[in-house]
């Protein structure tokens, strides 16, 4: 069956969750913790602690845990035209922040966050389809850039669109 939230009642046919350190059988996928009142099998094995994005099965889920199938996530945009958060990634490099985009176009909208920066009350945010948001720690953004050594230009308000 299709999970409705307990809070809402709706239905709903894709669940994120998180793959859970669980045994199963040899070619019988996994365990995933989705937040809702039983642990969902997946299709597919995959590694304890990753997210993942799960087709939950139409089929009677009447047993121990439901049953379900790992899918892109971007399949609820694309399928349902549902807002589905934001992705984080990790780069090696600061620089690789902006070169090692998945978009095809990159990105048209770069913000970088610090206590150095401007008020967020004073900016404007224009329209995007893809914005990359970086955070900078307790030293601001600078600490950062400084250690990327394939970068000349140190100073975040040059990089960003908004700082």
């Amino acid at each position: 069956a299709v999970v409705s939230t307990q809070s809402t009642g709706r239905t709903v046919p894709l669940q994120e969750g998180v793959v859970l350190k669980r045994p199963t059988k040899k070619g019988k996928g996994c365990f995933v913790d989705c937040g809702i009142d039983k642990e969902v099998q997946i299709d597919k094995e995959l590694t304890p602690g990753m997210r993942v994005t799960v087709r939950m099965n139409t089929e009677s889920n009447s047993g121990k845990y439901y049953k379900g199938t790992a899918v892109s996530p971007d399949a609820p945009r694309k399928e349902l035209g549902t807002y589905w958060g934001y992705r984080v990634r990790l780069a090696d490099t600061f620089s690789a922040t902006f070169t090692e985009c998945s978009y095809k176009d990159g990105y048209d909208m770069t913000i970088g966050t610090s206590d150095t920066g401007d008020c967020a009350d004073d900016i404007s945010i224009r329209h995007f389809r893809h914005v990359l948001i970086f955070l900078g720690g307790l030293q601001g953004l600078e600490p950062a850039i400084e250690s990327d050594e394939s970068l000349k230009e140190t100073d975040p308000r040059t990089l960003f669109d908004t700082t």
